[in-house]
């Protein structure tokens, strides 16, 4: 598919069904979630899985890392880990007679931040720059990181014990947010079946390169999307910040957020064009961690569950581009 310049629009797109198969080989029965996953690659932003232990959120983000041949760093964040333990250090070489900075984990093209609302704030703000511009700031020296760079964060829910819940600062640097859900019983057997011998994600090859993952974010980002329907993603960001359900509506970060997520979502389709449902499909996982419920129209749910409630009718009640 060409654009207006006789540029390839979508590359290769048996390069992306085979990322999305070899992904499901591992996450079983979670097609919706995996092509969120892409998605948020393609778009050139960060991911957050929220869920309760155990239904593979960690699982999700080593097979995305592993079918890219670029690198890829975990940290376990826990209550006693400090910013230079994620960003890293300067130390002083003495055989040199100098200052010299070494490099933490954070410099990976693929970055997993498990459990990261186990650790103090403290330390989850050190991942503010990364995450927004690209590079981190040490001693008045700015080191680029790798491109692409993605952080994919695991969360548990906010009511377990032993949790610091995200700022709103820090919600709004990812991408989306999305849940795992439980498998069916199916899907649960096919999991007991193959993990019996061996682990499915440590198999896994790389399908693409950190090269291919820059050119897809490039491509998406050349999808047309039309003023009617730009406008109808406006209305949706106005009726959150006008609603009386929230206290916080989305930011001009999140308005972007959806933008390029409703390209990614058109691009990993093979279009070159949006569509109102590409709007509508990712609304929900990319605005609803950026808005806060009042406590006035508090159901009893999560909090996370109570945004995504509300987010889904007030999408309902915008009125869709003809």
């Amino acid at each position: 598919m060409l654009d207006g310049s006789g540029t390839d629009v979508v590359p290769s797109s048996m390069k992306l069904g085979l990322l999305q198969e070899r992904i499901e080989s591992v996450i079983r029965g979670k097609s919706d979630v995996v092509r969120l996953a892409i998605s948020a690659l393609i778009a050139g932003g960060h991911l957050l899985v929220e869920d309760v232990p155990g239904v593979g959120k960690t699982t999700l983000a080593q097979a995305l890392a592993r079918s890219f041949d670029s690198t890829f760093r975990r940290i376990q964040f826990t209550s006693d880990l400090l910013p230079s333990d994620v960003i890293g250090l300067t130390i002083f070489d003495q055989a040199h007679g100098r200052f010299e900075f070494r490099r933490g984990p954070v410099f990976a093209s693929f970055v997993l931040a498990d459990e990261i609302n186990r650790t103090t704030p403290k330390t989850q703000s050190c991942l503010l720059e990364a995450m927004a511009e690209g590079h981190v700031t040490v001693e008045n020296e700015t080191y680029e990181l790798p491109r692409p760079f993605m952080v994919i964060a695991t969360q548990n829910p906010v009511e377990y014990h032993g949790t610091y819940p995200l700022p709103e600062s820090q919600l709004d640097r990812f991408l989306m947010r999305v849940r795992m859900g439980y498998p069916s019983v199916e899907d649960e057997r096919d999991i007991l079946n193959r993990q019996v011998s061996a682990e499915p994600v440590a198999e896994l090859e790389p399908v693409m390169t950190a090269a291919d993952a820059l050119e897809m974010q490039a491509a998406a980002r050349r999808v047309r999307v039309d003023d009617a329907l730009a406008d109808y993603l406006l209305r949706i960001v106005k009726a959150t910040r006008e609603s009386e359900i929230l206290d916080l509506g989305v930011s001009p970060r999140g308005t972007l957020a959806l933008y390029h997520t409703a390209q990614a979502v058109a691009f990993l389709e093979g279009r070159d064009y949006c569509i109102a449902d590409d709007v509508k499909s990712v609304a929900v996982p990319v605005l609803a961690h950026r808005v806060v419920v009042s406590s006035r129209h508090s159901t009893g749910l999560r909090r996370s569950a109570e945004a995504e409630a509300a987010l889904v009718e007030i999408v309902r009640g915008v009125d869709i581009p003809l």
